[in-house]
């Protein structure tokens, strides 16, 4: 759980920026959520000195790289940056393939805890071997860091990322759109969910499927249809890196990343990433299996027209190996309990909406 500058400022990153995001963090409320990690995307650097050591823009970083990085340890959070595994980054700045185990080394020495990896400019480079190559020279760095795979799922990264970082994303990047696609590959968050089926037997604690970073909060949809993205990406046990400017956000929009009941779900000690059971005409149920011999349930209508659904519980407590009969169902986004297993759920569910329920132990 953490920020990422990306979605929302792009390279338009600074020192000044990151501080405040931080302070945000803390005096926001997510930081009590659970939230940890501010990490800066690309944008940061500029070139390389004679030496072939890394250089950052020092317009925007003035002081360098690990005052940033102290000042966001300072509010007891950690501290991320971006490379690519190519000669050069999306944006066209340098890249670290040939310098692999010297800015594993720069990135140690300035308090660094998390590094997203990209995949531009990476010619005929073998993904596994190249981002193998970058694990390795973050080990030998000897400082603790999460290591984020950005190959957009081109080489199937499930089948082979599990022993080389500790998340790799499965799709494009995403869009703050429903469901778009954009000539060069862009895609709205429920395109990327409907690829996110029949992945989950590959996630699980420190090995996570990543559908990319959130887009709640940045202007391109509704605050239910927010709250729809945020309860499947809560469902996926995928990683929640914000990607808003949290200086500025609505009401609606805190209430949202920090809704903690949903979080739960999304950090359950198990990992376990939610199956898709049913999918028609727009309609979506998805099961999460949880700790303490509990579910979450989400009851997604991507459609535009409202639905109505009726559960009969037993079917899905048998499919699930619940060994319970009764549980009390709570409405993660009411905050109240809603009824029991004992009797059929039915409910209408309007367009672009979700209910997100969790069948709690009586």
């Amino acid at each position: 759980m953490g920020w990422n500058s990306w979605n929302r400022f792009g390279t338009d990153i600074s020192e000044k920026l990151v501080r405040e995001i931080a302070d945000a963090m803390v005096e926001s409320g997510m930081k009590d959520a659970g939230y940890a990690y501010i990490v800066i995307d690309d944008g940061w650097q500029m070139s390389r000195d004679a030496d072939g050591n890394i250089v950052m823009n020092h317009e925007r970083f003035p002081n360098g790289i690990k005052p940033v990085a102290d000042y966001v340890h300072s509010k007891g959070l950690k501290f991320g940056i971006y490379s690519d595994a190519g000669r050069k980054t999306c944006q066209g700045l340098p890249g670290s393939r040939g310098y692999e185990y010297q800015d594993a080394r720069a990135y140690a020495s300035w308090g660094v805890d998390y590094l997203k990896y990209d995949w531009c400019y990476h010619g005929t480079q073998n993904s596994e071997a190249s981002y193998t190559l970058m694990r390795d020279a973050l080990y030998a760095a000897g400082r603790p860091m999460v290591f984020s795979i950005c190959e957009w799922g081109t080489t199937r990264p499930w089948l082979w990322a599990g022993d080389v970082g500790h998340l790799w994303r499965t799709t494009e990047d995403i869009q703050d759109c429903w469901d778009c696609v954009n000539e060069w590959g862009g895609l709205g968050w429920v395109k990327i969910l409907d690829k996110q089926a029949g992945l989950e037997q590959y996630a699980g604690p420190g090995h996570w499927n990543d559908p990319d970073m959130l887009e709640v909060g940045n202007g391109g949809m509704t605050a239910t249809e927010y709250k729809c993205h945020f309860s499947m990406w809560c469902m996926l046990a995928a990683p929640l890196m914000a990607g808003n400017d949290i200086r500025s956000m609505s009401h609606e929009t805190r209430e949202i990343l920090t809704n903690k009941e949903a979080i739960s779900v999304n950090q359950d000690k198990l990992g376990k990433q939610a199956r898709r059971i049913v999918q028609s005409d727009g309609y979506q149920m998805w099961v999460k299996e949880l700790s303490g011999n509990e579910i979450a349930v989400a009851f997604f209508n991507g459609g535009d027209s409202s639905i109505t659904t009726n559960v009969s519980w037993p079917y899905i407590l048998r499919k699930f190996g619940l060994k319970k009969k009764s549980y009390t169902l709570r409405d993660l986004w009411k905050h109240e309990n809603i009824g029991t297993t004992d009797t059929p759920l039915q409910v209408r569910i309007k367009p672009h909406d979700i209910l997100m329920v969790r069948l709690v132990n009586n």
